[in-house]
């Protein structure tokens, strides 16, 4: 009795099952041109498609592109494979769809990554698969580091790498009536609600000013003029430009205080 699995809408029990022989001998007729065997090859050997992409289960929300992504990498091998190799189909054909999925992942990303950089997280990956498939537990990034023989920090950065990003409106909690943002739960150490507040009440008790005195103080602490610069730009002394940039000071301090 075969095991019912649907991956991608594929039921893999309905899926033909053949021999080494019997997929040698329909792989020779598919690349002599016979479209019968083609299409015969391609369906008895889906499953390899189908364990590659099992993988990559961070990526489910794309699981169904990642499957065709898989087959042209399948379509490929089946082109290209050399029968005359004692090799068998599988172990050239995996290689092959693992590469144009990748590929694919490292081309769609929202963020562009380097090469590099998604090679060594893709070894994290298969790294931390082999490590819980034989330790029947979660493996942690130090253990993963070590296997691969690479800085932790790295195994840290080309994990972050691939991560797809979150939106700040995305919501991380609902009570029914109103949801929390992750934008809401950032905190901004720099633009805090209270230096906002501060800002605007400086802009309200500028309004208050005279055209000079605002003047004044836009030119000594924005430009970055002397008194005496100033004093020589609007026509008055340097004493009276002293004056005023003083009561503008003091005014504005009694206006935030």
């Amino acid at each position: 009795m075969s095991t019912r699995v649907k991956i991608c809408g594929i039921d893999t029990s309905s899926l033909p099952k053949l021999s080494e022989n019997e997929n040698n001998v329909l792989l020779k007729r598919a690349q002599n041109g016979d479209k019968e065997a083609r299409d015969e090859f391609l369906l008895s050997n889906t499953r390899l498609v189908l364990s590659v992409i099992q993988k990559y289960y961070g990526k489910k929300d794309c699981i169904d592109d990642l499957f065709q992504v898989g087959f042209v990498g399948l379509i490929k091998s089946m082109d290209n494979f050399d029968t005359s190799f004692n090799l068998k189909f599988s172990t050239y054909a995996v290689p092959m769809i693992i590469g144009e999925i990748r590929r694919y992942l490292r081309d769609s990303s929202a963020v562009r990554v380097s090469r590099s950089l998604r090679d060594i997280a893709y070894a994290v990956i298969q790294a931390k698969q082999t490590i819980e498939k034989s330790e029947h537990r979660e493996a942690s990034n130090e253990e993963i580091a070590c296997t691969l023989n690479i800085p932790l920090s790295k195994v840290n950065d080309a994990m972050d790498a691939i991560s797809d990003p979150i939106s700040l409106f995305e919501p991380i909690y609902h009570d029914g009536n109103e949801a929390t943002l992750v934008m809401d739960q950032i905190c901004d150490e720099v633009n805090t609600d209270e230096k906002w507040i501060d800002s605007i009440n400086m802009q309200q008790a500028m309004q208050n000013l005279s055209e000079k005195e605002r003047n004044i103080l836009l030119m000594r602490y924005y430009q970055g003029k002397t008194q005496t610069e100033i004093s020589e730009e609007i026509g008055i002394s340097q004493a009276q430009v002293s004056r005023l940039e003083k009561n503008a000071k003091a005014f504005l301090l009694k206006a935030m205080s």
